[in-house]
């Protein structure tokens, strides 16, 4: 589908970035008008957006005064993405101001919103800013976590416009889902496979890429939510937005999910969790020699899905407060449902993912399909297709139970 897509550019170092995101909704069929700021045009000149846009640029609201700009970008736009966006228009745009031709497409636009946030890490931190993006994800907007990494000269740190292709792939996920139903919700995700170390070079794990949870996380974070990303061994990109806690084993993937619980509205357990662990870690590499090797004895792992159930209903009684929706995945290579519905009931949470696995099935693949099974309801069949589908749906379903 074609869409009508808005990029705003602000002054800062990272507007050459902007560049390729123009290009990547062009190349992708899009219809995109470039709105700088005044300023944003020290940086890149007006030929080079114009080029890269196929379509007029302007700064000022009294170019084309006959066609009304202020009003008919914004009004006419399927999307308005910012990015970078700096401090100063993220002031702006909290306080409704409109001095300029962005200002004012932003005030006109009735269609989703995204700003990607880049500047020095004490602007993102300042209280000022921070009550501007809270304000903003208030009205609905979408407020891009910015990434960590070298900034201006030699600083480092937290500000640092994430890349196009991730600011791209939160924004076609806004365009896919059209809803910011989210906003204002902390969800944890966890993805990838755990290694269970044998010594220090063999492990036990799994065929897990991540892939489904990455998808889960970027739907999330297009849908406006803030998001915890558990990853276990997942050789992808961050997703932009995303706070991304890195681990290995099932021990320390519990850890940071049962942390990161605690503030969470929803829990999505998409990692694939090594059930047995070795009782001992040799310290040293096991060598090959002529003898048969000593026997590996395994234990199992804490069934972490099981004991978020648990903690929730102690919490529960207690009255406080925990994640008011689980999600469970379940890996099935035979009798799905049967196997699903048993395990729904075990682990106490409120939707189980069931997908069959195999050669080419599930892990690794693009695409996936399940059939969600859902605590006192009926079962959700998603046909094989993109794992952001099959994300879009889940979130569906997480939303609808959320209070």
């Amino acid at each position: 589908m074609r869409w009508k897509v808005v990029v705003g550019v602000c002054a800062g170092i990272a507007v050459y970035k902007a560049c390729e995101l123009v290009r990547l909704f062009t190349e992708s069929g899009h219809e995109v008008r470039v709105v700088p700021t005044r300023d944003a045009l020290r940086f890149v000149g007006e030929p080079t957006w114009a080029a890269l846009s196929g379509n007029p640029v302007s700064a000022e609201v009294w170019d084309a005064v006959h066609e009304v700009p202020h009003v008919r970008i914004g009004q006419s736009a399927d999307l308005v993405v910012v990015a970078p966006a700096t401090a100063d228009v993220l002031a702006r745009a909290a306080a409704g101001l409109a001095n300029d031709l962005l200002t004012n497409t932003l005030l006109t636009a009735r269609c989703p919103v995204v700003f990607a946030p880049a500047m020095h890490t004490e602007m993102w931190e300042h209280p000022a800013t921070q009550a501007n993006v809270a304000t903003l994800r208030s009205r609905g907007a979408i407020v891009i976590e910015p990434a960590v990494g070298r900034l201006t000269g030699a600083d480092t740190g937290k500000g640092r416009l994430p890349e196009p292709q991730q600011i791209f792939e939160v924004c076609r996920g806004v365009l896919r889902g059209g809803s910011a139903d989210l906003a204002g919700r902390h969800v944890v995700i966890s993805a990838g496979g755990t290694r269970e170390a044998i010594d220090p070079v063999r492990f036990i794990g799994n065929r897990s890429s991540g892939l489904q949870g990455y998808a889960l996380a970027r739907t999330a974070l297009a849908r406006g939510a803030e998001v915890t990303l558990v990853s276990a061994n997942v050789a992808l990109p961050d997703p932009a937005g995303a706070k991304v806690v890195r681990v290995e084993s099932a021990i320390q993937l519990r850890e940071a999910v049962l942390a990161a619980a605690e503030s969470a509205d929803a829990v999505v357990m998409a990692a694939a969790v090594a059930d047995f662990r070795p009782v001992r870690q040799s310290t040293g590499k096991i060598k090959k020699t002529a003898d048969d090797p000593d026997p590996i004895y395994l234990t199992k792992n804490p069934d972490i899905l099981q004991e978020l159930g648990e903690v929730r209903a102690a919490r529960r009684a207690d009255g406080l407060p925990y994640p008011e929706v689980i999600v469970g995945f379940a890996a099935e290579t035979e009798d799905m449902i049967a196997n699903g519905q048993a395990k729904l009931r075990r682990k106490g949470c409120d939707l189980l993912v069931v997908n069959q696995v195999g050669e080419n099935l599930a892990f690794g693949t693009p695409d996936n399909a399940a059939v969600v099974l859902v605590a006192g309801g009926d079962p959700v069949e998603i046909p094989r297709g993109p794992k952001e589908d099959l994300a879009g749906i889940v979130w569906n379903l997480v939303g609808a139970r959320l209070v």
